[in-house]
């Protein structure tokens, strides 16, 4: 499993309709086999945003990235970037 960890900063002003956009989009991720998404705002920087999705594997994210899904994906939430992106995948300490 990899989890990836997307923090996007959001045009001020922008949020409400980010987060429409976002529930729109999301149903490509869903489409491309994300195992789960979840989307948080932040509380202190209302227009920071993390988006956490699992993925069975980093190959499957980037399989997602390599397809027209990841465009319409884009095309929606991207007009409500402030920059762009800061994405890492992170995997599970054994323990």
């Amino acid at each position: 499993m990899a989890l990836e960890i997307a923090l996007i900063d959001v045009v001020a002003g922008q949020e409400a309709d980010f987060e429409a956009a976002y529930r729109e989009a999301r149903r490509q991720l869903e489409g491309a086999g994300a195992q789960s998404i979840r989307m948080t705002r932040g509380i202190e920087t209302p227009t920071r945003f993390v988006l956490l999705v699992e993925w069975e594997s980093v190959e499957a994210h980037e399989a997602f990235r390599a397809s027209d899904a990841f465009g319409i994906w884009r095309g929606l939430i991207g007009p409500h970037f402030a920059n762009p992106p800061h994405v890492e995948h992170f995997t599970d300490v054994e323990g």
